[in-house]
């Protein structure tokens, strides 16, 4: 195995539809760091879209991949690039969004249970394991009574359209840092508090 090697995926929904949604904030993770290692993503046979880059001459490789499969069947694709790539679930960094978590805030934390998401599920069930690092971004709660299943499917708002930017901004940071310093480097650095 490649220690100088991490698989980041970003979870969402597939197609222009969802493409807003707070559902789809790993996604939008993925494609900013895309932009930072000037790579493309592509069509690749385990069912993802996949783009490669280093953040620095000599730094470590990022394969960002997005399933392109809907948010609760995200294991199999998953399962398939962690043995495409030879790689064991401690160099896999899941992005996903966190109804626990206040908006604009995020952790990083590595095991632990699925939390009620159902992409996070998929995937420690496809790849027997739930030893992989996650990016949990945070979407807040859903006001009032909306089903949480509903405001999941919803845009961000005019005013957290404005503050996603440096949320995105963190969360593709704190994942150069961990595949450059490790994950305590990073949530030394990123965990609220």
């Amino acid at each position: 195995m490649d220690d100088n090697l991490w698989l980041v995926v970003g979870l969402g929904n597939p197609g222009p539809d969802y493409a807003g949604n707070r559902h789809n904030v790993g996604h939008m993770v993925a494609a900013v760091l895309a932009d930072r290692l000037s790579a493309a993503f592509r069509n690749h046979k385990t069912n993802s879209s996949v783009a490669e880059g280093r953040s620095f001459p000599g730094g470590p490789k990022l394969v960002l991949a997005k399933p392109n499969t809907f948010m609760n069947v995200s294991g199999g694709p998953v399962a398939a690039l962690l043995r495409f790539y030879s790689l064991e679930p401690a160099h896999l960094i899941v992005i996903h969004d966190d109804l626990d978590l206040p908006f604009d805030t995020m952790k990083i934390k590595v095991g632990g249970g699925h939390g009620g998401h159902n992409g996070l599920r998929d995937i420690i069930a496809a790849a027997g394991t739930n030893e992989f690092i996650r990016i949990r971004v945070g979407i807040g709660r859903p006001p009032g009574r909306q089903p949480a299943a509903d405001f999941v499917l919803h845009d961000f708002t005019s005013p957290e359209r404005s503050a996603l930017p440096n949320l995105l901004t963190d969360a593709a940071d704190a994942i150069e840092l961990i595949a450059a310093e490790g994950v305590a480097a990073a949530q030394q650095k990123f965990n609220a508090p």
